[in-house]
Protein backbone atom coordinates (compact mmCIF):
# COMPACT_ATOMS: atom_id res chain seq x y z
CA UNK A 1 0.00 0.00 0.00
CA UNK A 2 2.83 2.31 0.82
CA UNK A 3 4.48 1.92 -2.01
CA UNK A 4 0.81 2.36 -3.92
CA UNK A 5 0.87 5.73 -2.51
CA UNK A 6 4.45 6.69 -2.76
CA UNK A 7 3.72 5.84 -7.20
CA UNK A 8 0.74 8.13 -6.77
CA UNK A 9 3.06 10.80 -4.74
CA UNK A 10 5.38 11.17 -7.68
CA UNK A 11 2.63 10.80 -10.54
CA UNK A 12 1.08 14.17 -8.45
CA UNK A 13 4.72 16.15 -7.96
CA UNK A 14 5.13 15.28 -12.14
CA UNK A 15 1.94 16.29 -13.34
CA UNK A 16 1.66 19.50 -11.34
CA UNK A 17 5.78 20.16 -12.72
CA UNK A 18 4.60 19.64 -16.58
CA UNK A 19 1.86 22.11 -15.78
CA UNK A 20 3.80 24.37 -14.41
CA UNK A 21 6.51 24.05 -17.19
CA UNK A 22 3.65 24.16 -19.65
CA UNK A 23 2.35 27.24 -18.19
CA UNK A 24 5.80 29.01 -18.41
CA UNK A 25 5.73 28.81 -22.29
CA UNK A 26 3.20 32.02 -22.44
CA UNK A 27 6.65 34.09 -21.09
CA UNK A 28 8.79 33.05 -22.42
CA UNK A 29 9.13 34.89 -26.54
CA UNK A 30 7.70 32.80 -29.31
CA UNK A 31 10.29 31.06 -31.50
CA UNK A 32 8.70 30.14 -35.20
CA UNK A 33 9.70 26.54 -36.04
CA UNK A 34 10.91 25.52 -39.46
CA UNK A 35 9.24 26.08 -42.29
CA UNK A 36 6.31 28.35 -40.10
CA UNK A 37 5.10 31.59 -41.34
CA UNK A 38 3.77 34.27 -39.32
CA UNK A 39 0.94 36.15 -40.89
CA UNK A 40 0.28 38.14 -38.06
CA UNK A 41 1.52 39.80 -35.09
CA UNK A 42 -0.04 42.03 -32.64
CA UNK A 43 0.71 43.27 -29.18
CA UNK A 44 -2.20 45.24 -26.78
CA UNK A 45 -1.03 46.45 -23.42
CA UNK A 46 -2.05 44.44 -19.83
CA UNK A 47 -4.11 46.47 -17.27
CA UNK A 48 -3.86 43.97 -14.53
CA UNK A 49 -3.23 40.47 -13.68
CA UNK A 50 -5.13 38.35 -11.46
CA UNK A 51 -7.19 41.72 -10.68
CA UNK A 52 -8.02 42.77 -6.63
CA UNK A 53 -10.46 45.33 -5.69
CA UNK A 54 -7.64 46.83 -4.00
CA UNK A 55 -5.41 46.82 -7.04
CA UNK A 56 -7.95 48.09 -9.53
CA UNK A 57 -10.25 50.52 -8.66
CA UNK A 58 -11.53 50.66 -12.48
CA UNK A 59 -12.82 47.53 -12.06
CA UNK A 60 -13.62 47.72 -8.23
CA UNK A 61 -17.62 47.53 -8.99
CA UNK A 62 -17.86 45.02 -11.93
CA UNK A 63 -18.19 40.92 -12.15
CA UNK A 64 -14.54 39.65 -12.30
CA UNK A 65 -12.99 42.70 -11.15
CA UNK A 66 -12.38 43.94 -14.97
CA UNK A 67 -13.56 47.35 -15.34
CA UNK A 68 -14.28 49.12 -19.10
CA UNK A 69 -11.92 48.90 -22.15
CA UNK A 70 -9.71 47.03 -19.84
CA UNK A 71 -7.59 43.70 -20.64
CA UNK A 72 -7.01 41.49 -17.62
CA UNK A 73 -5.31 38.35 -17.32
CA UNK A 74 -6.63 35.83 -15.11
CA UNK A 75 -4.20 32.52 -13.84
CA UNK A 76 -4.73 29.87 -11.37
CA UNK A 77 -3.58 32.09 -8.52
CA UNK A 78 -6.71 33.81 -9.15
CA UNK A 79 -9.51 31.16 -8.81
CA UNK A 80 -11.20 28.25 -10.68
CA UNK A 81 -13.17 30.50 -13.34
CA UNK A 82 -13.05 34.60 -14.10
CA UNK A 83 -16.56 35.80 -12.99
CA UNK A 84 -16.76 38.17 -15.44
CA UNK A 85 -20.04 39.03 -17.25
CA UNK A 86 -21.09 38.88 -20.96
CA UNK A 87 -20.47 42.56 -22.30
CA UNK A 88 -16.54 41.36 -23.13
CA UNK A 89 -15.04 38.39 -24.94
CA UNK A 90 -12.20 35.91 -23.16
CA UNK A 91 -9.43 33.20 -25.13
CA UNK A 92 -8.46 30.34 -22.65
CA UNK A 93 -4.84 29.82 -23.05
CA UNK A 94 -3.09 26.58 -22.58
CA UNK A 95 0.44 26.07 -22.13
CA UNK A 96 0.99 29.02 -24.88
CA UNK A 97 -1.71 27.98 -27.30
CA UNK A 98 -5.43 29.95 -27.32
CA UNK A 99 -7.20 26.48 -27.04
CA UNK A 100 -10.87 27.83 -26.96
CA UNK A 101 -12.37 31.35 -27.58
CA UNK A 102 -15.27 32.14 -24.69
CA UNK A 103 -17.40 35.16 -23.98
CA UNK A 104 -17.66 35.14 -20.36
CA UNK A 105 -17.02 33.53 -16.84
CA UNK A 106 -14.53 30.90 -18.21
CA UNK A 107 -12.84 28.15 -16.44
CA UNK A 108 -9.01 28.83 -15.49
CA UNK A 109 -7.25 26.20 -17.30
CA UNK A 110 -4.41 24.45 -14.42
CA UNK A 111 -1.40 24.62 -17.10
CA UNK A 112 -2.72 28.27 -18.65
CA UNK A 113 -4.23 31.18 -18.41
CA UNK A 114 -7.44 33.28 -19.74
CA UNK A 115 -7.17 36.93 -20.92
CA UNK A 116 -10.44 38.72 -20.89
CA UNK A 117 -11.31 41.63 -22.56
CA UNK A 118 -14.16 44.75 -22.82
CA UNK A 119 -14.27 47.69 -25.23
CA UNK A 120 -11.40 48.40 -26.90
CA UNK A 121 -9.55 45.56 -25.26
CA UNK A 122 -12.50 43.43 -26.33
CA UNK A 123 -11.88 44.81 -30.19
CA UNK A 124 -8.35 43.74 -29.83
CA UNK A 125 -8.98 40.56 -29.10
CA UNK A 126 -11.64 39.46 -31.71
CA UNK A 127 -9.46 40.94 -34.20
CA UNK A 128 -6.16 39.04 -33.41
CA UNK A 129 -7.22 36.04 -31.47
CA UNK A 130 -8.08 32.57 -32.60
CA UNK A 131 -7.85 29.36 -31.37
CA UNK A 132 -4.42 28.14 -32.13
CA UNK A 133 -2.95 31.34 -31.91
CA UNK A 134 0.70 31.52 -30.28
CA UNK A 135 0.42 33.79 -26.68
CA UNK A 136 3.63 35.67 -25.41
CA UNK A 137 3.23 37.96 -21.67
CA UNK A 138 5.52 40.61 -21.08
CA UNK A 139 4.53 40.47 -17.14
CA UNK A 140 7.72 43.49 -17.19
CA UNK A 141 6.43 45.95 -19.59
CA UNK A 142 3.14 44.47 -19.40
CA UNK A 143 2.19 43.04 -22.90
CA UNK A 144 0.50 40.54 -24.43
CA UNK A 145 1.44 39.01 -27.69
CA UNK A 146 -0.73 37.13 -30.39
CA UNK A 147 0.76 35.51 -32.87
CA UNK A 148 -1.18 34.05 -36.11
CA UNK A 149 0.75 31.53 -37.95
CA UNK A 150 0.51 28.70 -40.56
CA UNK A 151 0.18 26.46 -37.93
CA UNK A 152 -2.51 28.82 -35.90
CA UNK A 153 -5.03 27.74 -38.90
CA UNK A 154 -3.95 24.22 -38.89
CA UNK A 155 -4.19 23.76 -35.47
CA UNK A 156 -7.67 25.54 -35.56
CA UNK A 157 -8.45 22.72 -38.62
CA UNK A 158 -7.15 19.47 -36.76
CA UNK A 159 -9.15 20.77 -33.80
CA UNK A 160 -12.52 20.76 -35.49
CA UNK A 161 -12.21 18.03 -37.30
CA UNK A 162 -11.75 16.09 -33.50
CA UNK A 163 -14.86 18.01 -32.66
CA UNK A 164 -16.97 16.38 -35.43
CA UNK A 165 -15.57 13.24 -34.72
CA UNK A 166 -16.46 13.28 -31.56
CA UNK A 167 -19.98 14.40 -32.13
CA UNK A 168 -20.02 11.72 -35.07
CA UNK A 169 -18.87 8.57 -32.84
CA UNK A 170 -21.65 10.31 -30.34
CA UNK A 171 -24.92 10.07 -32.52
CA UNK A 172 -23.34 6.94 -34.44
CA UNK A 173 -26.38 4.99 -32.58
CA UNK A 174 -29.31 7.24 -34.24
CA UNK A 175 -27.75 5.27 -37.83
CA UNK A 176 -29.35 9.06 -39.28
CA UNK A 177 -29.26 9.84 -43.03
CA UNK A 178 -27.26 13.04 -41.31
CA UNK A 179 -24.13 11.04 -40.26
CA UNK A 180 -23.84 10.14 -44.31
CA UNK A 181 -23.94 13.42 -45.47
CA UNK A 182 -21.93 14.54 -42.37
CA UNK A 183 -18.80 11.75 -43.57
CA UNK A 184 -18.44 13.55 -46.97
CA UNK A 185 -17.80 16.61 -46.27
CA UNK A 186 -15.47 15.10 -43.10
CA UNK A 187 -13.14 13.23 -45.23
CA UNK A 188 -12.94 16.80 -47.73
CA UNK A 189 -11.96 18.45 -44.48
CA UNK A 190 -9.49 15.62 -43.77
CA UNK A 191 -7.87 16.13 -47.13
CA UNK A 192 -7.25 19.75 -46.86
CA UNK A 193 -5.69 19.44 -43.53
CA UNK A 194 -3.10 16.69 -45.69
CA UNK A 195 -2.81 19.55 -48.37
CA UNK A 196 -2.07 22.07 -45.53
CA UNK A 197 0.51 19.96 -43.85
CA UNK A 198 2.34 19.78 -46.74
CA UNK A 199 2.66 23.30 -47.87
CA UNK A 200 3.37 25.85 -45.34
CA UNK A 201 2.91 28.68 -47.60
CA UNK A 202 -0.62 28.17 -48.32
CA UNK A 203 -1.47 26.34 -45.19
CA UNK A 204 -3.99 29.27 -44.43
CA UNK A 205 -6.09 28.56 -47.68
CA UNK A 206 -5.93 25.10 -47.34
CA UNK A 207 -6.52 24.64 -43.71
CA UNK A 208 -9.82 27.54 -43.83
CA UNK A 209 -10.95 25.14 -46.90
CA UNK A 210 -10.59 22.08 -43.57
CA UNK A 211 -12.67 24.44 -41.73
CA UNK A 212 -15.20 24.55 -43.95
CA UNK A 213 -16.43 21.46 -44.40
CA UNK A 214 -15.75 20.47 -40.93
CA UNK A 215 -18.27 22.60 -40.15
CA UNK A 216 -20.86 21.72 -43.09
CA UNK A 217 -20.41 18.33 -41.30
CA UNK A 218 -20.76 19.81 -38.20
CA UNK A 219 -24.00 21.54 -39.00
CA UNK A 220 -25.87 17.93 -40.33
CA UNK A 221 -24.30 15.23 -37.53
CA UNK A 222 -26.41 16.55 -34.93
CA UNK A 223 -30.30 15.20 -35.59
CA UNK A 224 -34.19 16.41 -34.61
CA UNK A 225 -35.38 15.92 -31.76
CA UNK A 226 -39.09 16.46 -31.66
CA UNK A 227 -39.53 16.98 -28.28
CA UNK A 228 -37.39 19.43 -26.87
CA UNK A 229 -38.49 23.30 -26.83
CA UNK A 230 -36.97 25.31 -29.48
CA UNK A 231 -36.83 28.73 -28.02
CA UNK A 232 -35.81 32.52 -28.62
CA UNK A 233 -36.27 35.11 -26.24
CA UNK A 234 -37.39 38.83 -28.05
CA UNK A 235 -37.13 41.85 -27.50
CA UNK A 236 -40.63 42.88 -29.67
CA UNK A 237 -39.09 46.32 -31.77
CA UNK A 238 -41.87 46.12 -34.58
CA UNK A 239 -45.01 48.54 -34.40
CA UNK A 240 -47.18 47.00 -36.92
CA UNK A 241 -48.63 43.85 -37.76
CA UNK A 242 -46.79 43.24 -41.14
CA UNK A 243 -43.34 43.13 -38.88
CA UNK A 244 -44.95 40.55 -36.53
CA UNK A 245 -45.96 38.31 -38.75
CA UNK A 246 -43.13 38.80 -40.74
CA UNK A 247 -40.83 37.75 -37.76
CA UNK A 248 -42.78 35.02 -36.98
CA UNK A 249 -43.25 33.26 -40.19
CA UNK A 250 -39.47 33.57 -40.09
CA UNK A 251 -39.04 31.68 -37.06
CA UNK A 252 -41.61 29.22 -37.98
CA UNK A 253 -39.60 27.82 -40.80
CA UNK A 254 -36.50 27.85 -38.62
CA UNK A 255 -38.20 25.54 -36.58
CA UNK A 256 -38.98 27.49 -33.76
CA UNK A 257 -41.91 26.42 -31.67
CA UNK A 258 -41.68 28.81 -28.66
CA UNK A 259 -41.43 32.56 -28.18
CA UNK A 260 -40.64 34.53 -25.01
CA UNK A 261 -41.88 38.19 -25.84
CA UNK A 262 -40.15 40.78 -23.22
CA UNK A 263 -43.63 42.13 -22.24
CA UNK A 264 -42.46 44.37 -19.26
CA UNK A 265 -39.02 45.78 -19.27
CA UNK A 266 -37.40 48.92 -18.31
CA UNK A 267 -40.26 49.76 -16.01
CA UNK A 268 -42.87 50.12 -18.67
CA UNK A 269 -45.58 47.50 -21.00
CA UNK A 270 -45.80 46.90 -24.38
CA UNK A 271 -49.70 47.05 -24.29
CA UNK A 272 -51.78 49.52 -22.13
CA UNK A 273 -52.10 48.42 -18.97
CA UNK A 274 -54.84 49.23 -16.75
CA UNK A 275 -52.72 47.74 -14.14
CA UNK A 276 -49.93 50.55 -14.75
CA UNK A 277 -52.53 53.04 -15.18
CA UNK A 278 -54.03 52.38 -11.42
CA UNK A 279 -50.59 53.03 -9.84
CA UNK A 280 -49.97 56.84 -11.61
CA UNK A 281 -46.86 55.02 -13.72
CA UNK A 282 -47.16 55.30 -17.94
CA UNK A 283 -50.14 53.07 -19.00
CA UNK A 284 -47.69 51.94 -22.24
CA UNK A 285 -44.27 52.14 -23.09
CA UNK A 286 -44.92 55.30 -26.02
CA UNK A 287 -42.99 53.32 -28.43
CA UNK A 288 -45.84 51.02 -28.86
CA UNK A 289 -48.73 53.45 -28.64
CA UNK A 290 -51.64 52.58 -31.23
CA UNK A 291 -51.68 49.22 -31.13
CA UNK A 292 -51.53 46.50 -28.40
CA UNK A 293 -48.49 44.23 -30.00
CA UNK A 294 -48.67 41.54 -27.60
CA UNK A 295 -51.88 40.44 -28.83
CA UNK A 296 -50.94 40.32 -32.01
CA UNK A 297 -47.90 38.10 -31.03
CA UNK A 298 -49.53 35.51 -29.31
CA UNK A 299 -52.65 35.59 -31.71
CA UNK A 300 -50.68 34.95 -34.55
CA UNK A 301 -47.94 33.16 -33.09
CA UNK A 302 -50.61 30.31 -32.13
CA UNK A 303 -51.86 30.45 -35.76
CA UNK A 304 -48.50 29.14 -36.31
CA UNK A 305 -48.41 26.40 -33.13
CA UNK A 306 -45.90 28.63 -31.30
CA UNK A 307 -46.01 28.96 -27.80
CA UNK A 308 -45.91 32.28 -26.44
CA UNK A 309 -44.09 32.65 -23.04
CA UNK A 310 -44.06 36.18 -21.27
CA UNK A 311 -40.63 37.82 -20.56
CA UNK A 312 -40.85 39.75 -17.65
CA UNK A 313 -38.04 41.94 -15.62
CA UNK A 314 -39.35 41.88 -12.63
CA UNK A 315 -37.36 43.94 -9.85
CA UNK A 316 -35.58 45.46 -13.01
CA UNK A 317 -36.97 49.40 -13.55
CA UNK A 318 -34.55 50.25 -16.46
CA UNK A 319 -31.60 52.75 -16.46
CA UNK A 320 -33.07 56.05 -17.13
CA UNK A 321 -32.92 58.52 -14.44
CA UNK A 322 -36.21 58.61 -12.23
CA UNK A 323 -36.52 62.37 -12.79
CA UNK A 324 -36.52 62.37 -16.18
CA UNK A 325 -40.44 61.37 -16.46
CA UNK A 326 -43.20 61.98 -13.37
CA UNK A 327 -44.34 58.99 -14.56
CA UNK A 328 -41.53 56.78 -14.34
CA UNK A 329 -42.04 53.66 -11.41
CA UNK A 330 -39.60 55.20 -9.01
CA UNK A 331 -40.75 59.17 -9.68
CA UNK A 332 -44.02 58.11 -8.36
CA UNK A 333 -42.76 55.60 -6.13
CA UNK A 334 -39.18 56.71 -4.77
CA UNK A 335 -39.76 54.77 -1.14
CA UNK A 336 -39.51 51.32 -3.27
CA UNK A 337 -36.51 51.71 -5.17
CA UNK A 338 -33.53 48.73 -3.88
CA UNK A 339 -30.52 50.57 -1.81
CA UNK A 340 -26.74 49.52 -1.96
CA UNK A 341 -25.26 49.34 1.71
CA UNK A 342 -22.14 51.71 0.37
CA UNK A 343 -25.03 54.31 -0.29
CA UNK A 344 -27.53 53.78 1.83
CA UNK A 345 -28.05 57.48 2.82
CA UNK A 346 -27.81 59.06 -0.34
CA UNK A 347 -30.39 61.97 -1.42
CA UNK A 348 -30.61 60.27 -4.72
CA UNK A 349 -31.64 57.07 -5.95
CA UNK A 350 -28.65 54.48 -6.42
CA UNK A 351 -28.47 52.86 -9.33
CA UNK A 352 -26.24 49.27 -10.11
CA UNK A 353 -23.08 50.33 -11.92
CA UNK A 354 -22.15 47.05 -12.92
CA UNK A 355 -25.29 46.14 -14.69
CA UNK A 356 -26.28 48.52 -17.38
CA UNK A 357 -26.56 51.52 -14.31
CA UNK A 358 -29.75 49.83 -13.91
CA UNK A 359 -32.65 50.80 -11.13
CA UNK A 360 -34.16 48.12 -9.10
CA UNK A 361 -36.89 48.11 -6.88
CA UNK A 362 -37.55 46.66 -3.31
CA UNK A 363 -38.42 42.65 -2.83
CA UNK A 364 -38.70 42.78 0.83
CA UNK A 365 -41.78 45.98 0.14
CA UNK A 366 -44.81 43.91 0.14
CA UNK A 367 -46.35 47.10 -2.04
CA UNK A 368 -43.69 45.89 -4.76
CA UNK A 369 -44.51 42.74 -4.35
CA UNK A 370 -48.58 43.40 -4.81
CA UNK A 371 -47.83 45.80 -8.24
CA UNK A 372 -46.16 42.93 -9.95
CA UNK A 373 -48.33 40.15 -8.72
CA UNK A 374 -51.45 42.60 -10.15
CA UNK A 375 -49.59 43.13 -13.48
CA UNK A 376 -48.51 39.67 -14.06
CA UNK A 377 -52.24 38.13 -13.42
CA UNK A 378 -53.59 40.93 -15.50
CA UNK A 379 -51.11 39.38 -18.41
CA UNK A 380 -52.57 36.25 -18.12
CA UNK A 381 -56.06 36.98 -17.48
CA UNK A 382 -56.44 39.33 -20.53
CA UNK A 383 -54.07 37.73 -22.95
CA UNK A 384 -53.38 33.72 -21.80
CA UNK A 385 -50.48 33.08 -22.82
CA UNK A 386 -49.05 29.87 -22.28
CA UNK A 387 -45.95 30.37 -19.81
CA UNK A 388 -44.12 33.42 -17.59
CA UNK A 389 -40.70 33.58 -18.02
CA UNK A 390 -39.81 35.89 -14.54
CA UNK A 391 -36.50 37.43 -15.55
CA UNK A 392 -34.40 40.20 -12.69
CA UNK A 393 -36.09 37.88 -10.60
CA UNK A 394 -33.17 38.48 -7.33
CA UNK A 395 -30.67 41.34 -5.66
CA UNK A 396 -28.92 43.87 -8.29
CA UNK A 397 -25.34 42.15 -7.98
CA UNK A 398 -22.82 42.35 -5.64
CA UNK A 399 -19.59 41.49 -5.29
CA UNK A 400 -18.43 38.34 -4.52
CA UNK A 401 -17.41 37.05 -0.86
CA UNK A 402 -13.93 36.59 -0.89
CA UNK A 403 -13.20 40.71 -1.64
CA UNK A 404 -12.83 42.45 1.29
CA UNK A 405 -15.99 45.16 0.79
CA UNK A 406 -18.38 42.35 0.21
CA UNK A 407 -20.72 44.11 2.26
CA UNK A 408 -20.69 47.66 0.97
CA UNK A 409 -21.56 46.19 -2.16
CA UNK A 410 -24.77 44.29 -1.16
CA UNK A 411 -27.79 45.61 -1.97
CA UNK A 412 -31.69 45.61 -0.02
CA UNK A 413 -30.74 48.37 2.80
CA UNK A 414 -34.81 50.04 2.17
CA UNK A 415 -36.24 51.44 4.79
CA UNK A 416 -38.58 49.07 4.53
CA UNK A 417 -36.03 46.15 4.74
CA UNK A 418 -34.45 47.42 7.33
CA UNK A 419 -36.88 48.44 9.93
CA UNK A 420 -38.52 44.74 9.20
CA UNK A 421 -34.98 43.29 9.63
CA UNK A 422 -34.68 45.32 12.82
CA UNK A 423 -37.77 44.24 14.64
CA UNK A 424 -36.97 40.49 14.12
CA UNK A 425 -33.24 40.24 15.30
CA UNK A 426 -33.17 43.54 17.54
CA UNK A 427 -30.13 45.40 15.38
CA UNK A 428 -30.28 47.53 12.09
CA UNK A 429 -28.59 45.58 9.09
CA UNK A 430 -26.36 48.30 8.19
CA UNK A 431 -24.50 47.73 11.48
CA UNK A 432 -23.85 44.39 10.09
CA UNK A 433 -20.41 43.39 8.31
CA UNK A 434 -20.02 39.69 7.07
CA UNK A 435 -18.48 38.50 9.64
CA UNK A 436 -20.95 38.92 12.38
CA UNK A 437 -23.06 36.00 13.33
CA UNK A 438 -26.41 37.66 12.12
CA UNK A 439 -25.34 38.01 8.47
CA UNK A 440 -26.41 34.96 7.29
CA UNK A 441 -29.65 35.38 8.89
CA UNK A 442 -29.93 38.61 6.57
CA UNK A 443 -28.73 36.74 3.32
CA UNK A 444 -31.70 34.44 4.58
CA UNK A 445 -33.93 37.23 4.77
CA UNK A 446 -33.77 39.07 1.80
CA UNK A 447 -33.30 35.67 -0.32
CA UNK A 448 -36.31 34.77 1.36
CA UNK A 449 -38.49 37.73 0.16
CA UNK A 450 -37.62 36.59 -3.67
CA UNK A 451 -38.36 33.02 -2.74
CA UNK A 452 -42.10 34.24 -1.51
CA UNK A 453 -42.68 36.41 -4.98
CA UNK A 454 -41.55 32.99 -7.04
CA UNK A 455 -43.37 30.72 -4.81
CA UNK A 456 -46.57 33.55 -5.33
CA UNK A 457 -46.24 33.45 -9.41
CA UNK A 458 -45.39 30.13 -9.88
CA UNK A 459 -48.98 29.33 -7.94
CA UNK A 460 -50.86 31.34 -9.66
CA UNK A 461 -49.51 30.07 -13.30
CA UNK A 462 -50.24 26.74 -12.10
CA UNK A 463 -53.74 28.04 -10.92
CA UNK A 464 -54.46 29.36 -14.83
CA UNK A 465 -52.76 26.40 -16.11
CA UNK A 466 -49.67 27.55 -17.59
CA UNK A 467 -45.81 27.47 -16.75
CA UNK A 468 -43.58 29.05 -14.87
CA UNK A 469 -39.79 29.57 -15.65
CA UNK A 470 -37.56 31.63 -14.26
CA UNK A 471 -34.01 33.14 -15.85
CA UNK A 472 -31.25 31.69 -13.29
CA UNK A 473 -27.55 32.17 -13.04
CA UNK A 474 -25.93 28.76 -13.03
CA UNK A 475 -24.03 28.71 -10.13
CA UNK A 476 -25.94 28.09 -7.31
CA UNK A 477 -23.59 29.24 -4.53
CA UNK A 478 -22.72 32.11 -6.68
CA UNK A 479 -26.22 33.46 -7.62
CA UNK A 480 -27.08 33.03 -3.76
CA UNK A 481 -23.93 35.09 -2.66
CA UNK A 482 -23.87 38.32 -5.03
CA UNK A 483 -27.77 37.82 -6.33
CA UNK A 484 -29.66 36.44 -3.00
CA UNK A 485 -31.25 34.04 -5.94
CA UNK A 486 -31.70 31.43 -4.04
CA UNK A 487 -33.28 29.08 -7.30
CA UNK A 488 -32.32 25.88 -5.69
CA UNK A 489 -35.06 26.76 -2.79
CA UNK A 490 -37.58 26.90 -5.39
CA UNK A 491 -36.71 23.86 -7.26
CA UNK A 492 -36.78 21.27 -4.33
CA UNK A 493 -39.78 23.21 -2.68
CA UNK A 494 -41.74 22.73 -6.64
CA UNK A 495 -42.45 26.66 -6.69
CA UNK A 496 -41.21 26.87 -10.27
CA UNK A 497 -41.62 24.67 -13.57
CA UNK A 498 -38.46 24.70 -15.17
CA UNK A 499 -35.38 26.81 -15.04
CA UNK A 500 -33.84 28.91 -18.51
CA UNK A 501 -30.35 29.20 -16.66
CA UNK A 502 -27.91 32.08 -18.92
CA UNK A 503 -24.96 30.17 -20.55
CA UNK A 504 -22.89 33.39 -20.74
CA UNK A 505 -20.17 31.80 -22.93
CA UNK A 506 -18.93 30.66 -26.08
CA UNK A 507 -17.10 27.67 -25.26
CA UNK A 508 -19.22 24.64 -25.22
CA UNK A 509 -17.17 23.12 -22.21
CA UNK A 510 -17.54 26.08 -19.88
CA UNK A 511 -21.58 25.93 -21.15
CA UNK A 512 -21.49 21.88 -20.30
CA UNK A 513 -20.09 22.81 -16.68
CA UNK A 514 -22.09 25.57 -16.23
CA UNK A 515 -25.52 22.79 -16.86
CA UNK A 516 -23.69 20.61 -14.81
CA UNK A 517 -24.08 22.86 -11.64
CA UNK A 518 -27.74 23.27 -12.19
CA UNK A 519 -28.06 19.45 -12.75
CA UNK A 520 -26.29 18.76 -9.51
CA UNK A 521 -28.72 21.18 -7.41
CA UNK A 522 -32.17 21.11 -8.62
CA UNK A 523 -34.74 18.25 -8.55
CA UNK A 524 -35.37 16.37 -10.77
CA UNK A 525 -39.41 17.84 -11.21
CA UNK A 526 -37.80 20.93 -12.26
CA UNK A 527 -37.09 21.05 -15.98
CA UNK A 528 -33.45 22.75 -17.19
CA UNK A 529 -33.77 24.99 -21.03
CA UNK A 530 -30.46 26.17 -21.78
CA UNK A 531 -30.19 29.85 -22.31
CA UNK A 532 -27.61 29.72 -25.23
CA UNK A 533 -25.89 33.23 -25.41
CA UNK A 534 -23.38 32.61 -28.51
CA UNK A 535 -25.29 34.58 -30.94
CA UNK A 536 -25.62 37.50 -28.57
CA UNK A 537 -21.61 37.27 -28.38
CA UNK A 538 -21.66 37.45 -31.96
CA UNK A 539 -19.59 33.87 -31.67
CA UNK A 540 -19.14 31.59 -35.02
CA UNK A 541 -21.70 28.90 -35.80
CA UNK A 542 -19.54 25.98 -34.91
CA UNK A 543 -19.92 27.75 -31.49
CA UNK A 544 -23.82 27.61 -31.39
CA UNK A 545 -23.47 24.12 -32.76
CA UNK A 546 -20.73 22.73 -29.53
CA UNK A 547 -23.18 24.68 -27.39
CA UNK A 548 -26.07 22.97 -28.81
CA UNK A 549 -24.14 19.26 -28.52
CA UNK A 550 -23.32 20.05 -24.66
CA UNK A 551 -26.61 20.96 -24.10
CA UNK A 552 -28.21 17.34 -25.50
CA UNK A 553 -25.01 15.57 -23.89
CA UNK A 554 -26.85 16.82 -20.51
CA UNK A 555 -30.58 15.92 -21.43
CA UNK A 556 -31.89 19.19 -20.78
CA UNK A 557 -35.62 19.54 -21.87
CA UNK A 558 -34.67 22.71 -24.90
CA UNK A 559 -33.03 25.48 -25.91
CA UNK A 560 -33.11 29.20 -25.90
CA UNK A 561 -31.22 31.73 -27.90
CA UNK A 562 -30.45 35.04 -26.85
CA UNK A 563 -31.91 37.09 -28.54
CA UNK A 564 -33.42 37.58 -31.70
CA UNK A 565 -32.10 40.36 -32.70
CA UNK A 566 -28.57 38.48 -33.18
CA UNK A 567 -29.87 35.56 -34.87
CA UNK A 568 -28.39 35.83 -38.04
CA UNK A 569 -29.58 33.96 -40.96
CA UNK A 570 -26.00 32.26 -40.53
CA UNK A 571 -27.13 30.68 -37.78
CA UNK A 572 -30.72 29.91 -39.10
CA UNK A 573 -29.19 28.30 -41.91
CA UNK A 574 -27.12 25.97 -39.88
CA UNK A 575 -30.03 25.31 -37.17
CA UNK A 576 -32.20 24.46 -39.81
CA UNK A 577 -29.64 22.00 -41.25
CA UNK A 578 -31.14 19.39 -39.31
CA UNK A 579 -30.86 20.52 -35.35
CA UNK A 580 -34.45 22.19 -35.43
CA UNK A 581 -35.99 20.97 -38.64
CA UNK A 582 -35.64 17.03 -40.09
CA UNK A 583 -34.60 16.28 -43.47
CA UNK A 584 -36.50 13.65 -45.12
CA UNK A 585 -34.68 11.41 -47.48
CA UNK A 586 -36.24 12.77 -50.54
CA UNK A 587 -34.42 16.09 -49.48
CA UNK A 588 -31.13 14.12 -49.18
CA UNK A 589 -31.17 12.36 -52.21
CA UNK A 590 -31.58 15.02 -54.61
CA UNK A 591 -29.01 17.12 -52.43
CA UNK A 592 -26.77 13.94 -52.89
CA UNK A 593 -27.27 14.14 -56.58
CA UNK A 594 -26.44 17.71 -57.00
CA UNK A 595 -23.02 16.83 -54.91
CA UNK A 596 -22.15 14.26 -57.69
Amino acid sequence: MERIFRKLFIILIFSIFCAVVQAQNIYEPYIPQENEVIFNQSSFPIDVIDPQSSTNAKGANYPGLRGANQLVVYTPAFGFRTNTNEFGTEAVITGDTVSALSGADSLIPANGIVISGHGKAKKWINENVMVGSKIYIDTENKLITSYITSDTFLYGAREKVKEVDNMMFYYAKNSSINQRKAEQNLNRAKEYIFRAQKDSNDSQKYASKAIEYADLAMSTVIPYNPYELKGVWIRPTYYSMEEIVSVLDRLADAGINNIFIETYYHGQTIFPSRTMSEYGFIKQNPEYAGFDPLRIWITEAHRRGIKVHIWFETFYVGNKPPESNPKYILAVKPEWANYQKRNVDSETIPYSVSEHNGYFIDPANPEVQAFLYNLIDEIILRYRPDGINLDYIRYPQSLAPNYSNYDMSNWGYTKYAREEFKKMYEIDPVELTDDDALWYQWKMYRAGKVTDFVRRIGRLARMNGITATAVIFPNQQMAYDTKLQDWKTWSTNDFIDGFTPLLLTCDDKTAMNLLGNVLRSKAAGTKLYAGLFVTFMNGSNADLIKQIHASRRCAVNGLIIFDYAHLKDSYVDVLTQSIFRPISREVYSRGSRRGR
